[in-house]
């Protein structure tokens, strides 16, 4: 029992890894960079194999330690609201995989449920953030931000990371109860 969690804390340091080094992957193509939203893949994947709470822990860690270490994003409101949103992403993916059955299709359904969760969180804090600030954040920044111009990234995610949690799964990383 104790091995296993210890086992789970190590992929969890390996996602948040993950989640450090792939923006600077992307960051090369400034233009579609950011749009490819790097560091929710691995978080939400960590939700997935490590469990809401991980998931939730390295969401919140890795804006933060990317903006300490590197600058980027920016520590606020960027890097506070993106940590709150990540954080969201990595529960949520975790709570509805465990409390869903295993098969494909939930896969989908725990990850179109995080996503929405994770963007409409992380609208909330920046409407609170901007406040604080002093500036505003409207419904149209909103939608700008966390679906337009996050399509590209969207769409990865909905393409890869159900491929990758299945993989996992067959490869007995993830194991399923049925």
């Amino acid at each position: 029992m104790k091995s296993n969690k210890i086992y789970k804390i190590a992929l969890a340091a390996m996602f948040l890894a993950l989640a450090y080094v792939l923006p600077f992957l992307t960051g090369q193509i400034p233009k579609i960079g950011s749009m490819l939203c790097p560091m929710h893949i691995p978080v939400i994947i960590c939700g997935f194999v490590c469990g809401g709470p991980l998931g939730m822990t390295v969401g919140f860690i890795a804006p933060f330690l990317r903006s300490l270490t590197l600058g980027m994003p920016v520590l606020f409101p960027n890097a506070v609201c993106m940590a709150v949103e990540l954080a969201v992403y990595g529960l949520v993916s975790g709570l509805m995989h465990k409390v869903l059955p295993k098969k494909k299709a939930y896969i989908y359904c725990s990850l179109l449920i995080s996503m929405i969760a994770g963007r409409i969180v992380w609208g909330i804090a920046m409407l609170i953030c901007m406040g604080i600030k002093g500036g505003s954040f409207t419904f149209a920044a909103f939608v700008t931000r966390a679906i337009t111009n996050a399509i590209p990234g969207i769409i990865l995610q909905i393409v890869l990371i159900p491929i990758v949690v299945v993989l996992l799964q067959n490869t007995k990383i993830l194991k399923p109860k049925d």
